[in-house]
């Protein structure tokens, strides 16, 4: 029977490729303003560039995409320029009182109207 040759992943071969990448992607981002970083549409295509390249060096390899040390690389990158990106907190608030105390009150008079009209039915149920 025919083997299949497996190729082991070549971590240290991957480790020294994937700062290559780094490297174009930090060349990249100085055309970018430091204020739009957080902002995607200014370098999506920079970023698919940079993701591309550590997925084909960890291909070339032989190591599987994304692999822990890939990653771990990847969010070095992201904290070198993004760790000054978080999401707004949103502020939630009650509604105005007439709206809230219809949202309540509405349910309550359906529930009970419901009940009367089961009590009603099964009173009746000698015509049904």
């Amino acid at each position: 029977g025919a083997r299949q040759q497996t190729n082991l992943c070549n971590e240290s071969l991957m480790l020294e490729k994937l700062p290559a990448c780094g490297k174009f992607f930090e060349e990249m981002m100085k055309k970018v303003d430091s204020r739009k970083w957080c902002n995607l549409t200014e370098f999506i295509m920079y970023y698919d560039n940079f993701t591309q390249c550590t997925e084909r060096e960890a291909n070339n390899a032989s190591c599987f995409w994304p692999n822990p040390l890939a990653e771990g690389f990847i969010t070095g990158i992201h904290k070198q320029f993004f760790s000054n990106c978080t999401s707004e907190k949103v502020h939630w608030e009650d509604p105005p009182d007439e709206i809230l105390i219809t949202l309540i009150l509405i349910p309550v008079m359906l529930t009970c109207a419901m009940i009367t009209l089961v009590v009603w039915c099964s009173k009746r149920s000698d015509i049904l």
